[in-house]
């Protein structure tokens, strides 16, 4: 699953001689390294792994092909250790990730490494983008934790429970399935709420008729699911039912629609087909889902302004909503697979309105 290949085949392409990260994601794209305060610098015959002496025992173990060198001493920065591995070496030109280093970080460089910096922010991350089939079985086992604590936090829905208590206890059952021990912000609100996109769980409790809102998922192996769900605690009103229903049917056409080929640009255009002659168009959002794998809200998104054919082997969340101010908000959300003859749901709960 290791992709070092991959960026040394971008830098002989583009005659550079190293590629500085800083971003997690990458970093353990390129690597397989799990944990915190990293930067890696890659060459083409060489591979250098900057930490602090908190993870140099756990770099040895998980990274043992990377030469781990400690930065961080009084008064020194990542900038100074990079500098002396680029003298030594005699590199020339570092890509970096210039969409995520900090000012500071790139000052210090421009001060003390004596190479010239080029711009390749984004360049690891469309890597990102066509998945493995080993990153593919991770985010299908990740959706399957999902959907199992799912179902779990159906039985602990009732009127009088608060939100917080239950996105808390969503999480936990994620971790008791199997997730890894790494909670993401889920998304758990009631109520007139769930007109909010991302609304925070409070301690609001739920009523008898609200809107039950969760958008949630987990980590398996470092690769994320994303699903959502909009019940009805008690019976669901004729608006609501109305309300989920178009929702239900966006879903569904952009799912059917979904194949290798198909252009991004396309799909919210598709998901408003089902709502037209209604009041119900003027309160979708125009970003319906997006890549997902080791972050979770990754590019290329499905949005009105993504003029880009979707690539077969593409993992893709499809989330329309409908939000009505002071009222409530439904969305719906899967996640899956891009086949070149259409959309492998790996999301395995059923699409019918529940009313507990």
């Amino acid at each position: 699953m290791l992709n070092e290949t991959k960026i040394r085949e971008y830098l002989e392409k583009n005659h550079l001689d190293a590629f500085f990260m800083a971003k997690r994601e990458n970093i353990r794209f390129t690597s397989g390294w799990t944990g915190d305060d990293s930067y890696l610098l890659l060459t083409q015959t060489g591979q250098y792994f900057f930490t602090d002496p908190r993870y140099t025992e756990q770099a040895d173990i998980e990274i043992p092909d990377y030469q781990i060198i400690n930065w961080r001493f009084p008064g020194k920065t990542v900038g100074d250790s990079v500098a002396k591995v680029v003298a030594e070496n005699k590199i020339k030109t570092i890509a970096f990730e210039d969409d995520y280093l900090t000012f500071d970080m790139y000052a210090d460089f421009e001060n003390k490494v004596k190479a010239e910096l080029v711009p390749a922010g984004g360049v690891i991350d469309r890597m990102r983008v066509i998945k493995s089939p080993q990153e593919i079985e991770y985010a299908r086992i990740a959706c399957e934790i999902s959907c199992r604590a799912y179902k779990r936090i159906l039985k602990d829905i009732h009127v009088g429970a608060t939100e917080k208590e239950l996105a808390m206890k969503l999480s936990l059952y994620m971790t008791e399935e199997g997730a890894d021990n790494q909670p993401y912000g889920n998304i758990l609100i009631s109520g007139a709420k769930t007109s909010l996109l991302h609304g925070i769980p409070s301690s609001k409790a739920i009523e008898y008729g609200d809107l039950v809102l969760m958008d949630f998922g987990c980590q398996y192996k470092g690769y994320m699911s994303d699903m959502t769900r909009t019940i009805v605690v008690g019976k669901a009103t004729a608006k609501q039912k109305e309300v989920y229903d178009y929702t239900r049917k966006s879903l569904e056409a952009v799912e059917k629609m979904l194949k290798a080929g198909v252009n991004y640009k396309d799909t919210y255009p598709e998901s408003l087909k089902p709502l037209e002659g209604t009041e119900y168009g003027p309160l979708t959002y125009n970003k319906i889902g997006h890549s997902i794998g080791l972050f979770v809200h990754e590019e290329p998104l499905l949005a009105v302004d993504y003029d880009d054919l979707i690539d077969e082997n593409t993992v893709l969340t499809v989330e329309p909503g409908i939000y009505i101010p002071s009222w409530g908000g439904i969305r719906l959300e899967d996640q899956g697979l891009v086949t070149k003859d259409g959309f492998e749901n790996m999301i395995s709960i059923s699409h019918d309105l529940i009313e507990l």
